[in-house]
């Protein structure tokens, strides 16, 4: 299996460069836009695309051959995306356009990379790169990139790189990994990573929003100054915490050579919002990133060579991983906070720790051979527990 990893670099060109790239980015973008208005929206292959409008992008936007090819085929892409999420195609924005090996070219011996632009080749400096950037570059001649200008205006290259990911180990034991907002992830390994802190930033940041913009045009300069620095900030802590937590569980998995297992938490912000909540709650709820913090286990596993299954969460949380006995979903008496004890067989123990176990046990009955995978509750009944508990 190929590994596709994405190195973002910070490109430093001269002020003629800057130009000639922003032209460039909105020749792109308004070549899509034509694009996509002009071939029939259901047309979502790059080669028909292509025939239809290629002479055309080549003589009204001023591309190159490979720009304009690059043009038809961001369209597909886009329009194929849109179909498989239900959505629309939006407008095109000057933000972004797409290279392959015949218009860019990465030089590592003088630390430039050379892009193609509406008025030629132009051969930019990258700014400093960090380790993590220059060791993955080292000796390598990607073939693919992706030029962008960010929100601060600066323009970025996205290197592409691409190497085989090694075999998946096999294994018939599983890491589960209990996903929360309480508590960020939890292991049965006794890992767990809290999610107070995450919490506090982002209520901080909303109250900051709501003042700043409370204040209306008074003071609205340096109000709309200090949005634009705040923005984007608790997005990227969000990130660096995914990524800090994504890579200790594969980590884990992989010196302890077990696969993980992870809920498949796919609608949970549909149904959790269908409930009476207040205002905050909702808020916190609707940005919990848990399908980040997925992604980001599932590609570092890949290039690791941990497995990665996904289960289904239902009752994960209600059922006793000692003895599989399932509580009703009305009865409390088993769980208090994050307290869980179980009516059945008298466990006790940490509720989301029991979840772990549970993810785990469903994870092991997926990568077992058929003939193994079985779950289910013992019958035997411990009375004197059950007597503890309210009828």
């Amino acid at each position: 299996m190929e590994l596709l990893l994405t190195l973002v670099c910070k490109l430093d060109p001269t002020p003629e460069q800057s130009a000639k790239l922003d032209r460039s980015l909105q020749a792109f973008a308004a070549a899509c836009n034509y694009v996509h208005a002009a071939v029939d929206p259901r047309v979502v292959n790059k080669v028909r695309i292509q025939a239809q409008v290629y002479h055309t992008i080549r003589a009204c936007f001023g591309l190159n051959a490979n720009l304009a090819v690059r043009v038809c085929a961001r369209v597909a892409a886009n329009r194929k995306t849109a179909r498989d999420r239900g959505h629309r195609v939006k407008t095109f924005r000057p933000t972004s356009a797409d290279y392959d090996q015949r218009i860019f070219a990465f030089r590592e011996v003088d630390n430039r990379v050379s892009l193609s632009t509406v008025e030629g080749r132009e051969r930019i400096v990258l700014a400093p790169m960090g380790d993590y950037q220059r060791d993955r570059l080292r000796g390598r001649n990607p073939t693919s990139a992706q030029l962008c200008q960010h929100r601060d205006g600066l323009f970025y290259i996205h290197i592409q790189v691409k190497s085989d990911a090694p075999a998946p180990h096999r294994s018939r034991d599983v890491l589960g990994v209990d996903l929360g907002r309480a508590d960020i992830a939890v292991t049965p390994a006794g890992e767990s990573w809290s999610g107070q802190e995450i919490r506090a930033k982002r209520d901080r940041f909303n109250r900051t929003r709501a003042s700043l913009q409370r204040k209306g045009t008074k003071g609205a300069k340096g109000a709309k100054r200090l949005l634009k620095r705040l923005s984007g900030a608790e997005k990227r802590y969000q990130r660096w915490l995914n990524h800090h937590i994504s890579k200790q569980i594969v980590e884990t998995a992989k010196s302890s050579g077990v696969a993980v297992a992870l809920e498949d938490l796919k609608g949970i912000r549909d149904r959790t919002n269908r409930q009476r909540r207040t205002k905050t709650e909702r808020r916190r709820a609707n940005s919990w990133a848990f399908y980040q913090l997925r992604q980001f286990v599932a590609y570092k596993a890949l290039g690791a060579g941990v497995e990665v299954v996904c289960v289904n969460p239902r009752y994960s949380s209600q059922t006793c991983h000692q003895c599989l006995h399932i509580h009703p979903e009305r009865s409390q008496s088993y769980r208090s906070g994050k307290r869980y004890e179980c009516g059945h067989c008298g466990w006790k123990g940490n509720a989301d720790y029991n979840g772990a176990q549970m993810i785990r046990l469903l994870g092991v009955a997926l990568v077992s051979p058929p003939e193994r995978a079985r779950l289910s509750c013992s019958l035997h009944v411990n009375s004197s527990v059950v007597r503890k508990l309210p009828a």
